[in-house]
This record gives C-alpha cells, sequence and structure tokens, in this order.
C-alpha cells in the first residue's frame, strides 16, 4: 500500500479517536471559514491536556478548507527570529490562505514580544495562526487593543464525564471500568490515555498507588521542568494543602518560599484561588502519589507540617480565615470513608464556611422543615433560642445553602423537650458523668438542599467541628447526624463510638459520642494526622487515652499530695494528676510546672500575694516544718494553718478550672519564666 495511503488511513484513525474541544474548535473553523475576526487562536493548558490533539483537528479543518497548512513544533527549532523566518518560507508564496499551527508556543516565550509586533502583523490579513502552549497567554495579547479584537485566547480543561467515557469507549475500556478511571484521571485526556493501557494490564485500578509506572510517566510529561529540591518540596506542599500560601511555604521551604512561590504560580498546571495557590485536580493526585511512593518519610513530615499550620491558625484569635484553616484540615481526610465527598470539594470552588446568624435562622429552620420534618424545624428552632448556641452556613449566590448548628449542654436539657438531648444527658452520665463546671457539645443539626448526602453538608459539619473543637471546651462531644448510615463510618473514623438512633418520626438520626476527658483535642488531632494517611478506623489507640476522670474531692486530694512531692519526681510518678489536662504530655516534670507557675500566678489576685507567699514558703523553699514556715512568715501558726488552708482551696480550685478546660494549662505556664521563684 502506497505511503500516502498509509497517511490518510493514519488522519482518519486520529479524527475518529479525537474527543471533546467542539467550542475551540468551532472557533478555529469560524475564523478558517471567515466567519468571525479572529486571527490568532492562543489555545494553553499544562501538559497532557489534549493541545497536540487539538492541533491535530485544526489541521484537519484547514485542509478540508484547501488552506495551505504550516506546523512547527517550536522543540524542533532554535528560538530566534530568522529560523522562525526559515520555516514561515515555503508558506510565503502560496496561493490559497494560510493556516500556521505552532506546538509548544512556551518555548518561544523571548520571541513572543516580536510575534505581536513584528510577524504577524506582516502576515496576509486572510491568515490563521493558532499558537499553542502550556502558560497563559502574556499581558501583552489583552493590553494592546487590536490584539485584543484579533486573538482569542482558549483554556483547554479536563473533558466532562461524557467525553471521557467517549474517549475510553474508543480505547476499549469497558463500560463496567471506565466510572473509576474518570474519576481518577479527573477527566485529563493523557491521563485516561495512559489509565485505559494500565487497566488492561492491571483490571481495577483504582488509585493511582496502584499504578507507579503510569504515575512517573505522567510527572515526567505534565511536570517535566522542577529546577531544586526546594521546588520539589514546594510543589509537594502545594499538592498537598488545597491551597498554599507563602506563609505555609515558608513553614516547608523555609527562606526559599518567595522565589518558589514565584516559580509555582508561573506553572501552567497551577491556579491562583482566593486563600492561595491550588494544582489541577488530576496534578495534585499524581503528584501526591509520586511524593508518597518517592519518599514516605518526607511525605509524613510534611503532612504533620501542613496539618499542625492549619490548626495554629484555628487557634489563633487573630487569624482572619480561620473557618477557611479548618475547611484546610477537613479537606486532608482524603483517605476516610467519606474520601469521594472530600474529593468533590475541587479546591478552585470550595464555598467558604462562615459564622451564622440570628437573621439565618428564618432560612435555617425553613430548609430543615423541607428536608428533614416539621418536628425536627420545631426541635431546632428551641436550640436556636440558646444564645450560646453557634451557627455556621454555606451561601452560594444563587445556588445550594447549608447549615450546622452547634449547642451545649451544661444541665438536664428539660426545657428543650428533645428526644435526643434527652438521650445524650442520660448517655453521659451512664458513661462518664459531668463534674462540677463541665458542658457537653452537641452537633445537634445540619441541614442542606437536596440530598442528605450533599458533600456540602460535611464541608459546613466538619468546618465547624474543628473551629469548635479547638476553640471551645467541653468535657463530651455528640455528633447526631440524618442519614447515619452514610455519616457513621466516617465518625467511627474519628474514633468516635455510636451511641444512640433515634427515630422521631422525619426518619433515624444516629448520635456518636466522644469523651474529651479520655482523648482530648489534642490527641484527637494526632490520631487523624496518622488517620488520614492510613484511612484506619475504630476506637482510638489505647496509648492516647488517658485515665477516667477524678472526681473533684479526688482531684483535691491529688493536688495537696502532689505539694508536698513538688521536688520528687519519683514521688510525682505515682499522681492521679498525670491523667489530667494539668499534666500535658503526662511527664512528671510538666505537672510539676503547671502547679509552680500556678502558685506564682495566685498574686495576681486580691489576697494572691498572701496566698502565693505562704504557699512557696510550705512547699518549694524547704522549710523543715509547718511551724518552721510559720516562724519564717512571722505568723502565729494558727493563723499560718488558716492561710495554708485557704491558699491551698485557692490553688485547688484554679488547678481545677484549667482541668475542666476553663482555662487552659498552656496560659497558667505562660507565667513561669516571668514569675516563678528564680525566673
Amino acid at each position: 500500500m502506497p505511503d500516502a495511503a498509509w497517511g490518510e488511513r493514519l488522519e482518519r484513525l486520529r479524527a475518529a479517536g479525537f474527543v471533546g474541544r467542539a467550542a475551540p474548535l468551532a472557533a478555529i473553523k469560524g475564523s478558517v471559514d471567515g466567519l468571525q475576526p479572529h486571527r490568532v487562536h492562543l489555545v494553553h493548558g499544562p501538559g497532557g491536556i489534549g493541545k497536540t490533539s487539538l492541533l491535530d483537528a485544526a489541521q484537519r479543518v484547514g485542509h478540508a478548507a484547501t488552506r495551505t497548512v504550516l506546523r512547527l513544533d517550536a522543540r524542533d527549532v532554535v528560538g530566534s527570529p530568522d529560523s522562525v523566518m526559515r520555516w514561515y518560507q515555503p508558506a510565503a508564496g502560496a496561493e490559497t490562505p494560510t493556516l500556521l499551527l505552532i506546538d509548544g508556543y512556551e518555548l518561544l516565550t523571548p520571541l513572543d514580544e516580536w510575534f505581536r509586533a513584528v510577524f504577524l502583523p506582516t502576515l496576509p490579513s486572510e491568515t490563521v495562526t493558532v499558537l499553542a502552549g502550556r502558560a497563559p497567554p502574556s499581558d501583552g495579547w489583552w493590553l494592546d487593543a487590536g490584539w485584543r479584537a484579533l486573538a482569542a485566547t482558549h483554556e483547554l480543561e479536563p473533558l466532562d464525564a461524557a467525553e471521557s467515557d467517549s474517549l475510553l469507549g474508543g480505547l476499549g475500556v469497558p463500560q463496567t471500568a471506565r466510572s473509576e478511571l474518570i474519576r481518577l484521571s479527573t477527566g485529563h485526556p493523557l491521563v485516561l490515555v495512559l489509565l485505559a493501557e494500565a487497566s488492561r494490564r492491571r483490571p481495577g485500578l483504582a488509585d493511582f498507588a496502584d499504578a507507579p509506572d503510569v504515575v512517573s510517566r505522567l510527572c515526567a510529561r505534565i511536570m517535566d521542568d522542577v529546577p531544586t529540591p526546594a521546588h520539589r518540596l514546594g510543589l509537594a506542599t502545594c499538592a498537598h494543602a488545597a491551597q498554599a500560601t507563602q506563609d505555609l511555604l515558608r513553614r516547608t521551604v523555609g527562606d526559599d518560599a518567595e522565589p518558589v512561590w514565584a516559580w509555582l504560580a508561573a506553572r501552567p498546571y497551577v491556579r491562583q484561588g482566593p486563600f492561595g495557590l491550588y494544582l489541577h485536580d488530576v496534578v495534585r493526585g499524581l503528584f501526591e502519589a509520586e511524593f508518597r511512593h518517592r519518599s514516605p518519610e518526607a511525605y509524613l513530615g510534611l503532612h504533620r507540617t501542613v496539618r499542625e499550620y492549619f490548626a495554629q491558625r484555628v487557634d489563633d484569635p487573630g487569624e482572619p480565615h480561620s473557618l477557611r484553616a479548618a475547611t484546610e484540615i477537613l479537606l486532608l481526610h482524603r483517605r476516610s470513608p467519606l474520601g469521594r465527598d472530600v474529593a468533590d470539594l475541587p479546591s478552585a470552588t470550595v464555598p467558604p464556611v462562615e459564622r451564622a446568624t440570628a437573621a439565618d435562622h428564618g432560612w435555617m429552620l425553613d430548609l430543615l422543615q423541607r428536608t428533614q420534618g416539621e418536628r425536627t424545624a420545631r426541635l431546632a428552632e428551641r436550640w436556636f433560642a440558646d444564645v450560646a448556641g453557634s451557627g455556621y452556613r454555606i451561601v452560594v449566590p444563587g445556588g445550594p445553602r447549608a447549615f450546622a448548628y452547634h449547642g451545649y449542654l451544661d444541665a438536664p436539657p428539660d426545657d428543650l423537650d428533645d428526644p435526643v438531648a434527652s438521650a445524650i444527658w442520660h448517655l453521659v452520665d451512664a458513661h462518664g458523668a459531668l463534674r462540677p463546671g463541665e458542658r457537653i457539645h452537641v452537633n445537634r443539626f445540619g441541614g442542606v438542599e437536596g440530598s442528605l448526602t450533599d458533600p456540602l453538608m460535611l464541608l459546613v459539619s466538619g468546618t465547624s467541628n474543628a473551629f469548635e473543637w479547638r476553640r471551645h471546651t467541653a468535657a463530651w462531644t455528640f455528633l447526631v447526624a440524618p442519614a447515619p448510615e452514610h455519616y457513621g463510618p466516617f465518625f467511627e473514623y474519628l474514633g468516635m463510638r455510636h451511641m444512640l438512633t433515634l427515630d422521631l418520626g422525619d426518619g433515624p438520626v444516629g448520635g456518636w459520642g466522644w469523651d474529651r476527658r479520655r482523648l482530648d483535642v489534642d490527641g484527637m488531632f494526632e490520631m487523624m494526622a496518622q488517620r488520614e494517611l492510613s484511612g484506619e478506623s475504630g476506637p482510638p489507640p489505647t496509648e492516647l487515652l488517658k485515665p477516667a476522670p477524678l472526681g473533684r474531692a479526688d482531684f483535691d486530694r491529688a493536688v495537696r499530695a502532689a505539694l508536698t512531692a513538688l521536688r520528687r519526681p519519683d514521688v510525682l510518678a505515682g499522681s492521679p494528676l498525670l491523667g489530667t489536662a494539668l499534666a500535658g504530655a503526662g511527664e512528671p516534670d510538666d505537672l510539676a510546672d503547671v502547679l509552680i507557675s500556678a502558685i506564682a500566678g495566685l498574686s495576681s489576685e486580691p489576697r494572691g500575694a498572701e496566698h502565693r507567699r505562704v504557699l512557696e514558703r510550705t512547699y518549694l523553699r524547704g522549710a523543715p516544718s509547718q511551724e518552721a514556715a510559720a516562724e519564717l512568715l512571722d505568723l502565729p501558726f494558727s493563723t499560718y494553718r488558716r492561710h495554708l488552708g485557704q491558699a491551698v482551696q485557692r490553688l485547688c480550685d484554679v488547678l481545677w478550672a484549667v482541668e475542666i478546660g476553663a482555662v487552659s494549662a498552656a496560659r497558667t505556664e505562660q507565667k513561669l519564666s516571668r514569675d516563678r521563684p528564680g525566673g
């Protein structure tokens, strides 16, 4: 068969396999047919997105219109005006209008101004030019009024689900295997092609980790210009966080943050969102898989750094975007039972979670009535009347709305007349009753337009939970959810225990409980740092659990005993206080530091200086007996004993406030360096 026949057959096969890109191809055809004024088409997108395939299709359009078609791959020429002119020379005397196609235009960036100012303006007016490259067009194309009218820009996005299905069908992938490949590829054409090839060798492919060879080939094609290890780590940071800021980069790449940020911002696969830089979803997945496979220890270190950074942003009362930081923490749960829901919240379009106000209660109640029934709405109205409660909302202009509501119980909830609240109160009483000053946090209501399993429900509830946990103390947390069969596995992945299921007539709701005195918030976040990577579920590991909480009387006795052993770490090692909030990491030295700094802190209270003086003389300055301490303080012994009893009781009150979360141990310890004797 002659070569020409083979070439024709090859073109027919290429045409048959071409999928999507209807809009840019129609625009190019319109210019070729003289139906629209654009004479230059600027096509851009990351590697493998289909720019070359679009140029193939444009070439077929040119041939069908009997145009002279001249095509250039920028990799084949030296980037100079002379080399471009030599390439163009065969078309200079063509009798028919010309279609010029240039691939890899990013390699000709130094000539971009020359193209606009010299080369293109000298071409015959019927000439149509398509410049395809990875980088978006430079500012000169739209700042110039002439080019603004004569040039059209086309950013190639991933294929949609139908186009992806059609491409896989043409590659011979069975219908039953396509949905997983479409989800994994997010419509990136090159990824679809390579996954189709890999799935023939490994049926059931469902994760990039299952195909490391495909990952390495794709990374080499899409991300082929990473100059230094710092830039690679910056790219990994941008892949791991939903949106990465320069502040976050300083945590991961240090002094290189500014140049790495500038480099990332210029990559064709990186976009700039309202809260930082983010990667195309498929590039994120690829680089995450590549980095984790290549350097698992570095990947774990990066994960912890990113997580700690956002947790600190949530904790900081001066942080203007603390709820966004809480959302970033939620978006790390990619391997959870609701990992698909997390994946359905793409970085570019995650709507912000905001604090709700009383003005939102009307639509929140209406939404509950429409989606969960009238009785649920009536119960919510009673909860909403509590000023201590907190509402959070997602409002998408012209689109869906969602909310979550959090309340607190510190007494039997008889006034709420809510069977769920009453059940929670009795469950806590049975499994770890509240102590004086403690309360229960309840994520009681959530609503969303449409299906209760819409990812927006996870977004508003997950974000607000992380925020409430880190900002507000409680002895217990209960998460109450409709659609319990959907959300239950996620709560169990969080280490919570299923403790109730009730049907109030509008469908079942489930309740999952967490005794925060046994596993504090820092312990919960430590556990999740592991589970976000492993996907493990079930009860928390025993090494993270603290002993059952002390009652107030036992707590006071333990404080009195610990005071007599402040200089004896061996004795403090047996103190019951090591299982309380006072002990931090559970070490005797930590406990001693909190006790000593609490004594020092008493001096800021009325009569506190007297309390501090008697405690320090008795327990810190080595008086051999109470009689000797009274003599050194120049007090009658009976007066000394009275003052000591009052001082110890006041110290117990202060430390109890730390134990139940009313005051943090960190705040108590902050005074240590300036107030502690010898500090």
